[in-house]
Parts: structure tokens; sequence; C-alpha cells
């Protein structure tokens, strides 16, 4: 019997449970095809293989898209707002780490072909992984309300500077309310094209491609257009990628630790394996699932948030007036802080809110998605089908945001955000342990300096992660006391 078959057998004798049926039965020769198409692109040149692997990404795009909400637009307004361009080395190095813990997950999962909540809980412990899906499910709910009120505030302020329109407050309210409907009847649309099988998979995710590449085409217009007019110091800018700047004062370094904060949550931990069995990837997909995670998540996340610290630091750059806590900065007040600085109403008012939007709406779809899956895993039943779609509208409810957010948000989003941070590292150090196991991972388990360089990095994203959850949980809860 040859050694891969005796691998497999002994992964089967676990009780694990693998795969994703549902999704991969409707398409098995495209899997067959894809995984011979990599065979090939092995023997190919660097460039081409480069090529041919970028028809095949997807997962990586997704998480792009995650990511790509309304925490990462307010850490990066701050950024430019507070600190020019000095801090555009924060996403970088914070979606640095994310890429280092979802690289080793991908190659957990496409290794052992096991569903990660049922790897957690034999060879990690049972309640870490009751844990880990009970909090993805309920953080993405509750982080879902207020992606409907920026999404509708950012439309409102389009109509706003398209018409000169100034409803009443009963015509305001109408308005919001028939906004979020759409926006919640289109996510739906477009999170149950998911389960349509192995084509529902591609269409959705070149859906998320397109919207990726829209929010990054927007910050870029609004780049280009200020840098005509010889407004940006570039040479400012290529410094702002480097460390040269360490924030001290606790204003600043909060806005450092939003940062790190908005490039991975843990509901991304849990969405991006479950991405990966979707499409049927396995052992074959192993490079191919790194080149995605650079290519489709850490460049356009990258890309986006950068070009947004760029257009806000040579816009609205104001650390007196920031620094000193009298004035909330949000997206749509944003928009028209940069129209005030001269840069136009279509760049400001309506192509920087069109960016956004996009972040928000691309966000609303996935945290559908992922509640999806945590849902069908925390009630044993196999994603895919009905129940799937069903368990995608978990969060749907959360659409009241649109008038609620603003008197429920302080209550929800500090505790929320205190307990997730909390859990991010612990989540980390669990998927470190699977890295390490030689029970989980078999003869796939990296060794000699492949484990030390995997080990390093994995421990480095696990100390600044629980470093970030202590300064915020100090900076809510402990600095009054203190």
């Amino acid at each position: 019997m040859a050694p891969e078959q005796n691998r497999d057998n002994q992964r089967s004798s676990t009780n694990l449970v693998c795969g994703l049926p549902a999704f991969i039965a409707s398409d098995p020769q495209a899997i067959a095809k894809e995984k011979a198409e990599l065979t090939a692109l092995e023997q190919k040149g660097l460039l081409r293989r480069w090529r041919g692997y970028f028809r095949m990404t997807g997962p990586g795009w997704m998480q792009s898209a995650m990511t790509l909400g309304g925490g990462s637009a307010m850490a990066s307004l701050f950024a430019g707002a507070m600190l020019q361009y000095k801090l555009l080395w924060v996403q970088p190095l914070a979606m640095l780490l994310g890429v280092i813990m979802l690289s080793a997950m991908s190659y957990q999962t496409l290794s052992t072909g096991a569903r990660p909540f049922h790897a957690l809980r034999k060879f990690v412990h049972p309640s870490l992984a009751w844990v880990w899906v009970i909090i993805t499910l309920l953080s993405t709910i509750i982080w879902h309300l207020p992606q409907y009120a920026l999404a509708v505030g950012m439309s409102d302020d389009i109509i706003k500077a398209i018409t000169h329109w100034q409803p009443s407050s009963g015509q305001q309210t109408l308005l919001m309310v028939f906004l979020g409907t759409v926006f919640l009847a289109v996510s739906i649309a477009i999170t149950w094209r998911y389960s349509g099988g192995r084509k529902g998979v591609r269409i959705y995710e070149r859906t998320l491609k397109a919207m990726v590449w829209m929010i990054v085409l927007a910050f870029a217009l609004v780049v280009f257009r200020r840098s005509l007019g010889r407004h940006i110091e570039w040479t400012s800018v290529l410094k702002g990628f480097l460390p040269l700047h360490i924030p001290t004062s606790p204003r600043e370094v909060s806005v450092v630790m939003a940062g790190f904060g908005a490039a991975i949550g843990i509901n991304m931990t849990f969405l991006f394996p479950y991405t990966l069995l979707a499409r049927g990837w396995s052992k074959e997909h192993r490079a191919l699932s790194r080149f995605d995670l650079i290519t489709g998540m850490f460049l356009p996340y990258c890309l986006a948030t950068a070009l947004m610290i760029i257009a806000t630091g040579c816009t609205i750059y104001d650390p007196e007036m920031l620094a000193s806590g009298s004035t909330m900065l949000s997206p749509a007040r944003a928009a028209v802080m940069l129209e005030a600085a001269g840069l136009g109403t279509f760049f400001s008012r309506i192509v920087f809110s069109l960016g956004i939007l996009g972040m928000v709406l691309s966000t609303i779809t996935m945290q559908m998605l992922v509640c999806g899956f945590a849902a069908c895993e925390a009630f044993g039943l196999e994603p895919g089908g009905w129940h799937h779609k069903l368990a995608c509208l978990l969060p749907a409810p959360a659409v009241v945001g649109v008038l609620f957010w603003r008197h429920m948000g302080p209550w929800v989003a500090v505790p929320t955000t205190a307990i997730c941070g909390l859990l991010l590292p612990v989540a980390y150090a669990a998927f470190f342990i699977l890295n390490n196991s030689k029970k989980y991972l078999g003869q796939d388990k990296p060794i000699g300096a492949k484990a030390l360089i995997w080990n390093i990095g994995m421990l480095a994203a696990i100390i600044v992660s629980a470093a970030s959850s202590c300064y915020y949980l100090y900076t809510h809860f402990c600095a009054d006391i203190f």
C-alpha cells in the first residue's frame, strides 16, 4: 500500500469530518482538471505559473473583501488624518502577520482535508473548538449591525451630494429603511449564489473580486485627482511605508492598534479554511493557496488602505484637532471634509463614498457566509443546500442597525471587540499547536528549517495580537482605575 494511501487511512480512522461534499459534488471533473493543470504548471517558469495560478484564485479575495470593512475604513481614516503618511507601514505589517497565520491554516486544511472545527475538537480541546465557533457566530452577528448603518449613511450622503435633497426627519427614516432593505436583499442574493455548487462558488468569488477592485479603483481615483494638483509629497509617502515613526502617545498608539485589530478578525480564521474546502482544494493546491493569499488578500488590502490613508493625509490632515478628541471622524464626515479641502464633489462625495460603500457591502455578504458555515457546524448540519442558505440569514435582523446602531453601538461594540480580541491570539495558539502536531499532520508536519520559520512567524502573530488585545482592554476598561 502506498504511503499516501496509508496516511489517508490513518486520518479516516481518527473520525475527523473532512471536506464539503455538497459543494464539490456538482462538478468533480472540474476539480480533477484543475489538479492536472496545477501539476503541469509545476513544470513551467515562474511567470507562467503565476499567470496560471491567478486564474484559479478566489478564497484569498474573499478574505480581502471581508477585512475591507468599517473597521479598516476607520483605522485608515484616523491614521491619515492624525499622522498623515507616517503610519502607512502598519497595515502591511498587520496583514503580513495575518497571512502567515492563514497560510498555516491553509497548509493544515489542504494537507488533511479536515474541517478545522473537528480538528480543534480532537487534537486541541473540545471546549476551545466550541468557544471558537460560538464567538465567531455571535461576534459576526453583532458586527453585522454597524455595516448597514454605514452603508446607508454613505448612500444617503451620495444621494444628497447629487440631488441636494434635504429630507425631513420622517423622510430620512423612510429612506434609511428602504436603503437597508435593498442592501439586505442584494446581499442575500449574492450570498445564496455560494451554495449553488462549485459553479455558484466561482460566481460568488468573481463578484467579490469585482467589488474589491472597485474599492481599490475608487480610492486610486481620489489619490490620482489629488496628485494632479501636486498636493501629495511622494517622498513622504514612500518613507511612510518604513517604520520610522513609532507612536508613543496613547491616541496614536490606539490608531496603530486599531490598524492591527482591523486586519484579521476571529471570524476570518473560521471562514477561510471552509472556503478552501468548498472549492475542493487539497494538497495539490497548497502553493496556489499561498499565492491566492498574497495576490487576493495581502496586496488588495494594502493597496486599498494605503490609498485611503494617502487620500485623507493629503486633504484633511489636522493632528491638533483630532488629537484633542474634539472631532468625531466618520467616513461620511470624511467625505464632506475632503470636499471642503478642495477635492471636488464628484471625487469626495461620490467616488470616495462609493469606495467605502463597496467595502461595507462586501463585508455584509461575507459575514452572512461565515454565519452559514459556523451555524451548520454548531448544529451538526452538513453545509450546503437550503439549510445552509437559511443559516446565512442569521445576521439578517441586523438591518435594524440603520435605525438603532447609534444608540446600541457603545453598549455592544466595546465588549464584543474586547472578547474577540482576547480570543484571537487563543485561536492563533490553537492553530500553532495543530501545525506542530504529528498526530494531526502525520508526514506533512513541517520539520527542520521549515518548521522553525513557520513557528517564528506564527509566534510573532500571536504576540502582536495578544499585545493589541491587552492594550485595548487597558485603554477601555483599566485606564481610569490606574
